[in-house]
Formats: structure tokens, sequence, C-alpha cells
């Protein structure tokens, strides 16, 4: 069996921050940007990976039948961090933690040398996902 990974959801509070992080802080290209009822879903990407993407996603989409209390809780999670995230990786963790740093993501971990064998760190991006950055070697 053939099987791949095609893209991941990501939710965003606010789409023009999500769209400059992951493109001009990542360097992620916008392959899709669709708006429906006043709410914007953006496909984002590593470039030369046509494959792989990531869909910033309103976290609560119309017509999804969640309660009052859901969305509530689900905006408590994205403020504190807890709702959603993604692994990364990258050839150069230090440049790319540089980059993070100078854009005032909300850093969580600097570049750390993990006692399980992999050298990674951790940011929040605008919407409150955690986003660990691993260094391939």
């Amino acid at each position: 069996m053939d099987i791949s990974i095609h893209s991941s959801f990501l939710p965003h509070d606010d789409p023009e921050e999500s769209l400059a992080f992951y493109r001009d802080v990542l360097g992620f290209e916008v392959r899709n940007d669709v708006g429906y009822q006043g709410l914007r879903w953006i496909t984002v990407g590593p470039a030369g990976q046509p494959g792989t993407s990531i869909v910033l996603q309103p976290p609560v989409s119309p017509g999804c039948g969640i309660t009052d209390e859901e969305q509530q809780a689900i905006a408590e999670m994205m403020a504190k961090g807890t709702f959603a995230g993604i692994n990364l990786a990258t050839k150069d963790l230090d440049n790319l933690f540089e980059r993070l740093q100078a854009s005032d993501a909300e850093v969580i971990q600097e570049p750390t040398d993990q006692p399980y064998g992999v050298r990674d760190c951790a940011v929040r991006d605008p919407a409150g996902n955690l986003i660990r950055i691993q260094e391939t070697r």
C-alpha cells in the first residue's frame, strides 16, 4: 500500500497574522486561499514539496454543530496553546530559530539536545498552536 500524508489542519483566529507567520517567517508558499461566509481557509506548504500542505482553518466552521460551550473551550485551549500543534523539520535549526526570534514568535523552548536523541525547539504560531521543529542530521 502506498499512502502519504497530504494535508494537516491547524486552526487560526486571524488569517492575516497566520499567513504572515507561515509565509514570511517560515517561508512556506501559499497554495490556496479560500473564503466562505467571512471565514478563510489558507493552504500553505514548503517550497519544493507540493504533496505536503498545512491548511490553516477557522477553529469552528459554519454549520458544524458545535455548541457555545464547545466554542468557548476551543478558544480557551487555543489561547493556552493546547488545542493543536505540528512537528516540522529543518537542516538548519539555528538559522530558522533566529528568524523565529526576530519575528516575535512566542518561544517555548530554545534549540535543545533532547535526551531521546533529537535536537529541536518549540514556538507558538499567532493562533497559539505549538510548533516543534526538529533538526535533521
